[in-house]
């Protein structure tokens, strides 16, 4: 059983377009959807909507950060060396300068954040089916 599939029609936010710009990142298909457009203003803030199984590879974000709100679903994310951390709307993830980690929907759930990013992203490695499996057990 899929549990909120009530989020790819959006919740707070709209979900957004297929995130074709950044596919080549992510396992699954992920929607996002830019929520501040100011040349003025210099950090990414997006909607980005995960279906189950859906996660973005490993990466870092250099001379910045990212901060993730969940708004809705079941998610995880997992820094390099850590066990992974199941997340429900409310949850805060503040993701520092240079820690490479991941992000996205549990195998049976639709997962929902705004991400606020600064810097540039480093794309590295997928996460691939054995490490979303135990990054999933770790929790449970």
């Amino acid at each position: 059983m899929i549990k909120n599939e009530n989020l790819k029609n959006g919740v707070i936010f709209p979900r957004g377009a297929k995130n074709d710009a950044y596919a080549k990142y992510f396992i699954g298909q992920s929607y996002l959807q830019g929520l501040v457009a100011d040349s003025k203003i210099d950090v990414g803030v997006g909607n980005v909507t995960f279906e189950p199984r859906c996660r973005n590879n490993w990466h870092i974000h250099h001379d910045g950060y990212q901060i993730l709100l969940v708004t809705g679903g079941e998610g995880i994310y997992q820094e390099e060396g850590q066990p992974a951390r199941h997340l429900v709307a409310g949850d805060v993830i503040v993701t520092h300068d240079g820690v490479k980690h991941w992000h996205g929907a549990t195998s049976n759930s639709w997962f929902s954040h705004v991400a606020i990013t600064a810097g540039t992203p480093e794309w590295l490695e997928p996460v691939d089916d054995i490490q979303y499996q135990k990054a999933e057990e770790d929790f449970k």
